[in-house]
Order: structure tokens, then C-alpha cells, then sequence
């Protein structure tokens, strides 16, 4: 039986293939949103005066959230950003409910210029588990 380039060389093209996936990934990574534990959450927003932003969508906000924390749904982020331009120097930690929703609204963040941008790992849940403070809207 005669072999093809591919099957002889099958071991080099995944290697080629991984090391340029490799080479992207911090490219293609970089708009996101850097994790953090809540530990860091709670260091940030005690020393450095970090903004809680909640990117859940409003039933979930309203059914409790952080204190203090703003609230625009990821579906809304790409039109109201600018709502968060004052807070452009501060640390954003966002809030989400775990999901693909926290890279989203990350990466809106990153690309309109707002460098201290961490998706607490785990969102919402993470809070909870902590037992970190609660609040509802009436």
C-alpha cells in the first residue's frame, strides 16, 4: 500500500498546526477580560475602588446583585459603554451568570479603551458561594 504525504506526515502537521494555535492564542485572547477569584474581587473593590458591573439580564440582576454594583445586560453593552466612561480608570469587575456572556462584555470594555477590565470566575455563582453580600430590588 502507498502511503500519502498526509499519513507520513501526519504527527508534524498537528504540531504545525498546535504551535501556530499557540502563537494566536494571545492575540486572539487579548480583548477579553482578564479572572479573578473573588478574593482579588474584594481587594480590588476595597483598595483600588473597582466598579461591580452586573451583565446579567434583569431578572436575574433583580432577584439580587451586589451592592452598588451597576447594572447593563451584556445585550445592552455594545450601546451603553459610555454609560461606564467616568469609571475608564477604575478597575470593572463583571458580574455575569457562567456562560458566554462575561467574555462579551469584557471585550465591548476593552476595545472602547478601558484597561482594568476582570470577569470574577464563576460569576454570580462565585459571589453566592462566598457568601458574599446581597441585594434585591423591591
Amino acid at each position: 500500500m502507498e502511503s500519502t504525504f498526509l499519513q507520513d506526515n501526519v504527527f508534524f502537521i498537528i504540531a504545525a498546526m498546535m504551535s501556530g494555535g499557540m502563537l494566536l492564542w494571545p492575540m486572539l485572547s487579548r480583548n477579553s477580560a482578564k479572572e479573578i477569584d473573588a478574593q482579588r474581587a474584594i481587594r480590588l473593590i476595597n483598595y483600588e475602588d473597582a466598579v461591580i458591573l452586573d451583565v446579567r439580564d434583569d431578572r436575574e440582576y433583580a432577584e439580587g446583585h451586589p451592592p452598588n454594583s451597576k447594572h447593563i445586560s451584556v445585550e445592552r453593552i455594545g450601546d451603553r459603554w459610555h454609560e461606564l466612561e467616568k469609571f475608564k480608570d477604575r478597575p470593572i469587575v463583571v458580574i455575569f451568570q457562567p456562560g458566554l456572556r462575561a467574555g462579551h462584555a469584557g471585550a465591548v470594555l476593552r476595545k472602547n479603551g478601558f484597561k482594568k477590565v476582570y470577569n470574577l470566575s464563576g460569576g454570580i455563582d462565585t459571589w453566592r458561594r462566598e457568601n458574599l453580600p446581597m441585594v434585591k430590588d423591591r
